[in-house]
């Protein structure tokens, strides 16, 4: 099945580039602003080596430790979302997609101060502009 759902919080977004190149900009877009990549995940690797079919699919696990923490300290529950993640993806057709949590929704979920916003945001913006 190529087609899925909408995910509520979750923005899904078409990468301009191939596979690679998503992932080789968003890690660029990251560190600029001096995020850490603390993990990438090769999900598609991962199903390979127990004979599973999988398209490739990785996980960026990333964080800013003044960010991080102001959040954690603004609400402790919001640790359960940090690090930052963003999940790319292709489908069957080819098309690469970068999924991220939406800042507003991740206010929703955990009720962190408005004024924390603006840095999640510039760095969901930051992330989208650099795959188109």
């Amino acid at each position: 099945m190529c087609e899925e759902p909408n995910a509520f919080g979750i923005d899904k977004i078409a990468s301009a580039y191939d596979f690679s190149e998503t992932i080789a900009r968003l890690s660029s877009a990251i560190q600029s602003k001096g995020a850490t990549i603390f993990a990438q995940i090769d999900h598609q690797a991962q199903a390979k080596q127990q004979q599973l079919e999988l398209a490739p699919t990785q996980l960026l696990i990333f964080g800013h430790p003044k960010i991080g923490t102001a959040l954690i300290n603004s609400a402790s529950s919001t640790g359960l979302d940090l690090p930052l993640k963003a999940l790319v993806s292709q489908d069957c057709h080819g098309q690469v997609w970068v999924y991220l949590n939406q800042p507003d929704f991740l206010q929703l979920r955990h009720g962190f101060d408005d004024e924390l916003l603006t840095p999640l945001r510039g760095l969901h913006s930051l992330l989208s502009h650099s795959i188109h």
